[in-house]
């Protein structure tokens, strides 16, 4: 009994070794890259830090700041209208692929990846590009000169220049949450469609009434994507506008960018991201509270 035991202990100590060898690289990683700069940003959101000097507690006043920052308050707006229009450019152009996909009966990996391709190319790359595109003597502009003799100023105009964004990131997510959506529509069960045919549904009825329906988990789930997306804008509009026209295309991001750097006030910089991280998870929360359903195939 005694060997047995000793042998329990010892395969036991292998395990727990082995067991430590594993967990204690993740949990030094986490603590390294995840707890220490959660650490700072808390005591610098409560202090005052210009990167040289000592930080200086002042209590709630970076917070409160907040509530008479008026340029704050600017880019919670713009906020606003870039999820006014990205939200449903996001849905209806990564419904629309995805019903594509189901009907493509040939290359339709290559088509996958053709669109994926966007998603994982340069930011300032493509920025750069459309930004040449839709520059005022750029091509699209000389097309529209040369059929219809007009010109829109799609960047300096502040309404088109949030559009003219919202078309760029649309072109680069519409591949990944197309994808989310055609996955959505390959769990829909065939047989739904075809007791519905048989009872006399027309393709109208079947979409609204089943494919919307029983799609709602993955459409909230891209509609929660976009919104954190809107969130974390930077790329595009600080390449391609710089916050403008009239900062109607200036980000939390950009904003925390900045202050944090050419402001050199990384204290409110963090306070910043703290409110926003706050207001978009509010948002999310609403979203899936108000619009979120349970989905059930039996």
């Amino acid at each position: 009994m005694s060997k047995e035991r000793s042998k329990r202990s010892k395969f036991g100590r292998k395990e727990r070794l082995f067991g430590y060898s594993i967990i204690i690289p993740y949990i030094t990683y986490t603590a390294i890259f995840w707890g220490y700069p959660f650490i700072w940003m808390v005591v610098l959101a409560f202090t005052k830090w210009n990167y040289f000097s000592k930080p200086t507690f002042v209590g709630l006043e970076n917070f409160a700041r907040i509530f008479t920052d008026s340029t704050f308050m600017r880019i919670a707006l713009n906020t606003l209208n870039f999820l006014a229009y990205l939200i449903p450019m996001v849905l209806t152009f990564s419904l629309l692929f995805a019903l594509a996909l189901t009907k493509v009966k040939f290359g339709k990996t290559f088509i996958m990846l053709s669109f994926l391709v966007a998603n994982v190319s340069s930011g300032v790359a493509y920025s750069l590009l459309f930004s040449n595109l839709f520059a005022i003597n750029g091509p699209i502009n000389r097309l529209l000169d040369k059929f219809f003799g007009i010109t829109i100023p799609w960047f300096s105009n502040p309404q088109l220049a949030v559009f003219s964004i919202c078309i760029i990131i649309t072109w680069k997510f519409i591949g990944y949450y197309g994808l989310i959506l055609y996955a959505g529509l390959l769990s829909i069960p065939q047989s739904l469609y075809e007791a519905a045919e048989l009872d006399g549904a027309n393709k109208s009825q079947i979409f609204w009434k089943i494919t919307l329906p029983l799609l709602n988990p993955s459409l909230i789930t891209v509609t929660v994507l976009a919104i954190m997306l809107t969130f974390g804008i930077f790329t595009e509009p600080y390449m391609i506008t710089g916050g403008g026209p009239m900062q109607r295309t200036t980000t939390f991001l950009i904003y925390m960018y900045d202050t944090a750097f050419k402001r050199i006030n990384p204290s409110y910089a963090t306070t910043v991201a703290i409110v926003t991280a706050l207001v978009s998870y509010a948002i999310v929360m609403l979203i899936r509270k108000f619009f979120e359903k349970e989905v059930s195939f039996v």
